[in-house]
């Protein structure tokens, strides 16, 4: 049993932190490390360290617990730094998908690239390169797969990506009627972009029963759900099933929250492929409620912090949950091996695809490192129509990004199915840039000297 050092950059984040903390507690074979929160939000800062002792206290964990809004002194000397920062908080990103609804594109869909993300991944890899450049960085931010292979190209520091994703086999199986730990299963390909190859229940292939399920349920499931607040799990949507039709195997997790542009061209269209009521969580009423479930969780973790009649363990409980980003670190200081889904390098894990373009595919993790298991090649189609496209969009973003090309942004614009005109593309790009500096979150306003950096050429 060893300790560690773990920093956790955007620790305000109201639900990621929370699973982080109790995931921490409850492991443990980590007693006597050090966690660090680092956010440069101080208020959402105070209330998941005092959380965090509390909680601790609850369950008797033997942690040390610190904060700062100091990126250079949280990193200094970590063992692991998990990042979920987002630049852009939600209500930022709600004003975006308005303006550019207002615009003629439903939801927000421009197309438009948005590079402050992947500009704090690149500087947070690059404090660690000077202050702890042994560390892994464990990204759990988005974008996961473009950030992976951005900071694995230009800086020398080890980093896994982390989504959870891959989940959404459960959600097959238990709408099936099976147990979950009899399943055997693999999911291969780049982040939101993932396909069920392997599927098998007690030993034997369980494709068969989604194709029944399909055939001879699935229109009621469908009706039945769309009675409930809940609606249709988007695993198990028209549109997954769909997608599961064309490509020949099922996408998995976020998978089928994408799709082609014909499931998401207006509300009407979302509810064809979603379901009833409103189309399922990536509409205008969807994301409200995302919003909606955040700010509940934010007071809970107020009152968890510092209600003196209450306390964490009562209200969050003691299921560690399923995020990987603990049982990854426990595996890899205290040999505890385990097979988890992670985004990494590609090196061959994943045949069609380069070298340094980051896939998502099962790995063992004990003390020897994260070794990814090489995977079969997916079907040619999924790969021409799914996968490809998919790594071309990853190496624009890329090159957008370290070139400070202005056009690219737009040509990617341009290639949004809702958009009908040269014009229209750039207005959209222009008023969605004004809107960054008039509307700028807290985290951006400190990036400004970067964002100066990368001035974008006018578009002709």
């Amino acid at each position: 049993m060893a300790s560690t050092q773990v920093t956790i950059i955007g620790a305000g984040s109201v639900v990621f932190s929370l699973h982080l903390v109790k995931g921490m507690c409850l492991t443990e074979s980590l007693a006597g490390s050090s966690v660090t929160f680092m956010d440069i939000n101080e208020e959402r800062l105070d209330i998941i360290y005092n959380m965090a002792r509390r909680y601790a206290e609850d369950v008797g964990a033997d942690l040390r617990f610190a904060k700062t809004t100091s990126r250079e002194e949280a990193l200094r000397d970590a063992d692991f730094v998990v990042s979920s920062v987002t630049v852009n908080d939600e209500y930022y990103n709600r004003k975006a998908r308005q303006l550019a609804d207002s615009m003629g594109y439903y939801y927000g869909r421009s197309g438009m690239l948005s590079y402050y993300n992947l500009q704090l991944m690149l500087d947070v890899a690059r404090d660690m390169e000077r202050l702890c450049p042994d560390a892994l960085l464990i990204q759990a931010g988005n974008p996961v797969s473009t950030g992976t292979s951005l900071v694995t190209r230009e800086t020398d520091i080890n980093m896994v990506g982390i989504c959870h994703g891959h989940y959404g086999y459960t959600t097959i199986a238990r709408t099936l009627g099976l147990d979950v730990d009899k399943i055997t299963w693999q999911a291969p390909g780049i982040n939101h972009n993932i396909w069920l190859t392997d599927f098998f229940y007690e030993g034997q292939d369980a494709y068969p029963l989604i194709d029944k399920w399909i055939e001879e349920e699935a229109e009621k499931f469908w009706a039945e759900a769309q009675e409930t607040e809940a609606g249709i799990p988007t695993q198990m949507s028209p549109s997954a099933i769909h997608q599961y039709q064309m490509f020949g195997l099922m996408p998995i997790g976020d998978t089928p929250r994408q799709g082609g542009w014909w499931y998401h061209t207006d509300a009407e269209t979302r509810i064809r492929w979603y379901g009833k009521p409103i189309g399922g969580g990536d509409t205008p009423v969807g994301r409200d409620r995302v919003i909606d479930g955040k700010v509940s969780q934010y007071e809970r973790m107020i009152k968890s912090a510092f209600d003196k009649e209450v306390r964490p363990v009562d209200i969050f409980g003691t299921d560690k949950g399923r995020e990987q980003h603990v049982p990854i670190i426990d595996a890899l200081v205290n040999d505890n091996e385990g097979q988890f889904q992670v985004n990494v390098r590609n090196d061959g894990a994943l045949p069609g695809l380069p070298d340094d373009v980051a896939v998502e595919v099962p790995a063992v993790v004990n003390i020897k490192g994260i070794q990814p298991l090489r995977v079969p090649p997916l079907p040619t189609k999924v790969m021409l129509e799914q996968i490809l496209p998919n790594w071309l969009s990853i190496e624009s973003t890329i090159e957008a990004l370290l070139t400070g090309d202005r056009s690219m942004l737009l040509f990617n614009v341009l290639q949004s199915h809702q958009t009908r005109s040269y014009d229209q593309a750039v207005e959209v790009m222009e008023a969605l840039m004004d809107l960054e500096d008039k509307e700028a979150t807290d985290a951006m306003r400190l990036m400004q000297s970067t964002r100066e950096k990368f001035q974008f050429p006018k578009p002709l």
